[in-house]
């Protein structure tokens, strides 16, 4: 019976001090009337093992009769159409009834957590204003691929040399998604005071590639800003070794053992040359301009990937058994000048079945993301030109050869 009362005062008070203003008598309920609601659910789940359930289902059906009533009038004296205090106090009575049958911690912190949705009106409704339809579609899409399509697909390998796991691929699809996503919606929370490093840094959360791209193109608008642009595109290549080690540790993460150093060590380094570069901007207010975030992945794209990645998966095996490992080294590098996410998965899954050798297999990762960055800087050079490109191909040699020193002890002594 305490534990009910506790659960209508609770809410009650949100309740109360959110219409305190209000006269008595204009509210629907307040502080007392939850606090009596509470302890009417304590009462009638009390009688639950003598009378069964039908004093609690009429206390549910007068209590919805009367609040029926009191929030018709209440909508046409104020013109508030809102009924969460209605249902507010249809849950009191429930979560009361529920904690007199012996479930007192988990009714009280169900309560807590209706005063808190009930205290994030603002935050909420904020949020749903700052969301763009894009995005809520995005977001949309990412719960019917992992909710609704991933638990359907089998976990088996299917076609030639059984490469093509339809669940391990779509994991990967969403795992590449919500990563975009999270890159898109870091942008935008960064304001209206994101600079063009803060873009490529958080850009390459989604795809490095694109960053640079992005940059690159902005650069040949204003080529005062080439850079500004280079940093922000060695921040993004930063992120870009991350993301892989991300990859890795969900899919393979033996191959951290070892590759895992290169990936930190270049990653950092080119981190700290985009950062510090940047900063060595800020007080000429170089990188301060804004440029649209990335758009979130959509469905078409992730379906792409998806499809990219099963040709990966079968050409990798197909490779290695017509040429050996030498093709193995060319596909990654061509795979590498278009993305690198696909490649890394596919020779992750491979070297998890017994395909590949583990240094094979962190030679060709290497080859993937040489191939990339090289791709990047001859986008950049061309694109942004070689105010852009120069810097960005001192910054990747830095950070590549600080990546490749600190990987050869483990390379060594793997062997």
């Amino acid at each position: 019976m305490g534990a009910a009362l506790a659960v209508g005062l609770l809410i009650g008070l949100e309740r109360g001090w959110r219409d305190r203003d209000l006269p008595d008598g204009a509210r629907i309920a307040g502080l007392r009337t939850f606090a009596l609601t509470g302890l009417l659910g304590g009462v009638l789940g009390s009688l639950l093992p003598q009378f069964g359930p039908w004093p609690l289902l009429g206390g549910v059906v007068g209590l919805a009769l009367i609040l029926a009533v009191s929030y018709t009038q209440a909508a046409k004296a104020s013109g508030n159409l809102s009924a969460t205090t209605a249902v507010a106090s249809l849950l009191t009575l429930v979560l009361g009834a529920y904690a007199a049958q012996g479930s007192a911690v988990l009714a009280l912190a169900a309560a807590v957590i209706v005063m808190v949705l009930l205290d994030l009106k603002p935050v909420l409704h904020g949020g749903l204003r700052w969301i763009e339809h894009r995005e809520l579609r995005a977001g949309l899409q990412l719960l019917v691929l992992s909710v609704v399509i991933l638990p359907s697909l089998p976990d088996a390998g299917w076609g030639p040399y059984a490469a093509i796991n339809p669940y391990q691929l779509w994991w990967a699809v969403i795992l590449i998604a919500g990563l975009s996503l999270v890159g898109h919606f870091a942008m935008r929370l960064t304001g209206a005071q994101r600079g063009i490093v803060w873009t490529g840094l958080l850009g390459g959360l989604a795809s490095s590639t694109a960053a640079t791209l992005t940059l690159a193109r902005y650069t040949r608008q204003n080529p005062s800003l080439a850079g500004a642009a280079a940093a922000g595109a060695l921040s993004a290549c930063g992120v870009m070794f991350f993301r892989i080690a991300v990859l890795l540790a969900v899919l393979r993460p033996v191959l951290l053992q070892t590759f895992g150093v290169f990936l930190v060590v270049t990653g950092l380094v080119l981190l700290g040359l985009g950062l510090w570069a940047g900063r060595r901007l800020t007080h000429s207010g170089e990188g301060e301009s804004t440029i649209q975030p990335m758009a979130p992945f959509d469905l078409g794209t992730a379906l792409g990937f998806g499809a990219f990645l099963a040709v990966m998966a079968v050409l990798v095996p197909l490779t290695q058994q017509w040429v050996g490992t030498v093709g193995i080294y060319v596909l990654s590098a061509v795979s590498g000048t278009a993305d690198v996410d696909a490649i890394v998965i596919s020779l992750a899954h491979m070297q998890g079945a017994g395909g590949l050798s583990g240094t094979t297999t962190v030679l060709a990762l290497c080859i993937a993301a040489l191939s990339n960055m090289l791709t990047k800087v001859t986008m950049a050079w061309s694109t942004g030109g070689a105010a852009m490109g120069r810097p960005l191909l001192k910054g990747y040699a830095i950070g590549v050869l600080a990546g490749g020193l600190a990987l050869v002890p483990f390379m060594y002594a793997g062997s």
